[in-house]
């Protein structure tokens, strides 16, 4: 895999280092592009899309593999159809001395799809996917709050997914990423949706005076 990384650096690209031996240029990022929108597609496929031979396309491949870069394979499904149309971020307070239990009891839950330890004001962050509102009732207030290490938790619904990909990659931005440019002044000094504006202790004042 080192000789592999090795020639393949020259082809363009800045080379990145991943996993314990092989060096990430442009070539495999590429592959693991066209694999995020197909991951059953042929190698001859592959090969075709990223512009190198085949031969080149299955070593790249197979070191991408055996490196740990591409860890395995899944089928992306529907939820909703799947009869999980009910999605909930349980945000959790964990009691300091006990988070060795937490882990234990939440790797016997199936529902859960997803957990993450996080900074702020909670610990953790659990995603579920449930039948319906009365299902994540359940599973909070009967099985997360009967675990001792549960301290507190904040259960939000979310009520659209707006955006959710497989992965992102480095060159998903390209070169040095787009260049940030300033948000243009709202016309008539409306504050845009979404937008907060801040405004003097002084100059509020006055514009109270004069609402009065």
């Amino acid at each position: 895999m080192t000789e592999i990384s090795r020639n393949s650096a020259h082809e363009g690209g800045q080379p990145g280092r991943i996993g314990i031996g092989l060096q990430l240029d442009a070539t495999h990022l590429k592959i693991l592009e066209v694999l995020r929108e197909n991951g059953r597609i042929s190698v001859a496929a592959l090969a075709e899309r990223v512009g190198i031979s085949r031969a080149n396309a299955y070593t790249r491949f197979e070191a991408l593999r055996a490196d740990g870069a591409i860890k395995r394979f899944t089928a992306e499904i529907d939820h909703v159809r799947a009869g999980l149309g009910i999605t909930a971020l349980i945000f959790v307070t964990v009691r300091q001395q006990m988070w060795r239990q937490f882990r234990a009891q939440l790797a016997q839950m199936p529902e859960v799809e997803y957990c993450a330890i996080t900074t702020g004001q909670h610990d953790a962050m659990i995603q579920v996917r449930m039948t319906d509102v009365a299902a994540v009732h359940a599973l909070v207030t009967e099985r997360l709050a009967g675990i001792p290490a549960v301290k507190a938790t904040e259960t939000v619904f979310i009520l659209d997914e707006v955006l959710r990909r497989p992965y992102v990659l480095p060159s998903d931005r390209g070169p040095g990423g787009p260049p940030r440019r300033p948000a243009p002044e709202p016309a008539g000094g409306e504050v845009p949706l979404g937008k907060m504006r801040f405004v003097g202790a002084a100059e509020g004042r006055a514009q109270l005076q004069q609402d009065i």
